[in-house]
C-alpha cells in the first residue's frame, strides 16, 4: 500500500471543500471495510483519504410517522440490524442488514460508504430500493436528494459529483403489508450472494395491490422487474400467480456471466428464489388475515 495523507473536516461542508480541492488524488472513507483492501491491492493509489469519522450528524437512526425512518450515512450495518426502530417498522430491512457480508464488516461497515462504493454483489441497494428509499447528498453549498434507482449508475459507480457526501438514507412510511430480502448463495462459506431478490406486497381485498421487486446482485445495479410488477398488480395472491410472476420476473432480467456464475444459472436462480419469495410473502398475508378473523 502507497503512503497517503489521512484528513480528519469537522464539518460535513469542510469535507465537502477538501474532496473538491484535491480531485482525483482523494478518497472519502467510512468504516473502510472495500476501500482499504482495494488500496491493499493496489487497484486504488489515493493520495489523501478524507475520513468523515468525526461528523457526529452523519450517525443515528430515527423515525417520524409522517416522514419515515431516517439513518445517519455514518450507520454501521450492525447498528441498522439491532435498531428497535428499525425492527419494529421494516423488519425487513434489519433482517437484510444482520447477513452483510459477515459479523466484521457489519461492525465497521456503514450502509452509506456500502451505497457509495456501488459493489453489485452485497444486499443493502436492492433492499433500499425495494423500499422506495432515497439518499440525501451534500456538496459545496448545496443539497439535493435521490432515489436509489438514479443514484446507482453501473458498476461501482454512482451520480455523485466530485464535492458531494452522502448524509442521510430516507426510507418513507411504511405503505407495503409485508416485505422481504433474500439472499442466495451458492455455499455456506460465501459472504457475497449470486442473487439477492427484495420485495414488498401491499394487499387489498386478497389481491395485490401494489408491488415492487428488485433483483440484485446478478445485474450490474439494482433493476425492479416492472413486468412483474404490473402482471402481479390486481391478481389473487396464489401459488401459480407466484409461479407465473416468477417466470415474468426471469425473463424480464438479464443477468450478468462471471466466474462466480452464468447468466443462465442466474436466471435460473431468479425464477426459483422469486417463485419461493412471493410464495412465503402470500402465506404470511394469508396467515395475518386468519389470525386476525
Amino acid at each position: 500500500m502507497k503512503e497517503f495523507e489521512y484528513l480528519e473536516p469537522g464539518s460535513v461542508q469542510e469535507a465537502c471543500k477538501m474532496l473538491a480541492e484535491l480531485g482525483d488524488e482523494c478518497r472519502m472513507i467510512a468504516g473502510g471495510t472495500a476501500l482499504m483492501l482495494a488500496m491493499r491491492q493496489r487497484m486504488l493509489t489515493p493520495k489523501y483519504l478524507v475520513s468523515l469519522g468525526k461528523l457526529r450528524r452523519l450517525r443515528g437512526i430515527s423515525f417520524d410517522r409522517e416522514l419515515g425512518l431516517r439513518i445517519g450515512a455514518f450507520t454501521l450495518h450492525a447498528e441498522v440490524a439491532r435498531s428497535g426502530l428499525v425492527r419494529e417498522h421494516f423488519p425487513m430491512l434489519a433482517d437484510m442488514a444482520s447477513h452483510v457480508a459477515n459479523p466484521q464488516v457489519r461492525n465497521q461497515g456503514t450502509i452509506g460508504g456500502n451505497l457509495c462504493y456501488a459493489d453489485p454483489a452485497t444486499d443493502p441497494p436492492s433492499c433500499l430500493m425495494a423500499l422506495d428509499a432515497r439518499v440525501v447528498i451534500e456538496g459545496v453549498g448545496r443539497q439535493r436528494e435521490l432515489a436509489i434507482e438514479d443514484f446507482l449508475v453501473d458498476y461501482y459507480s454512482t451520480a455523485l459529483k466530485q464535492d458531494e457526501v452522502v448524509t442521510e438514507i430516507r426510507v418513507p412510511p411504511r405503505t407495503f403489508t409485508v416485505g422481504r430480502h433474500v439472499r442466495y448463495l451458492r455455499t455456506a462459506a460465501e459472504h457475497r450472494p449470486l442473487l439477492n431478490v427484495a420485495c414488498t406486497v401491499r394487499e387489498g381485498d386478497g389481491a395485490c395491490e401494489e408491488v415492487r421487486i428488485v433483483i440484485g446482485a446478478s445485474t450490474p445495479v439494482p433493476t425492479r422487474s416492472r413486468e412483474c410488477e404490473a402482471y402481479l398488480k390486481g391478481k389473487p395472491m396464489t401459488t401459480d400467480v407466484a409461479a407465473q410472476a416468477s417466470l415474468i420476473l426471469a425473463s424480464s432480467i438479464e443477468p450478468i456471466s462471471d466466474f462466480r456464475g452464468s447468466g443462465e444459472y442466474r436466471k435460473e436462480m431468479i425464477r426459483v428464489i422469486g417463485r419461493r419469495t412471493l410464495e412465503d410473502l402470500f402465506a404470511q398475508i394469508a396467515s395475518a388475515e386468519e389470525v386476525s378473523s
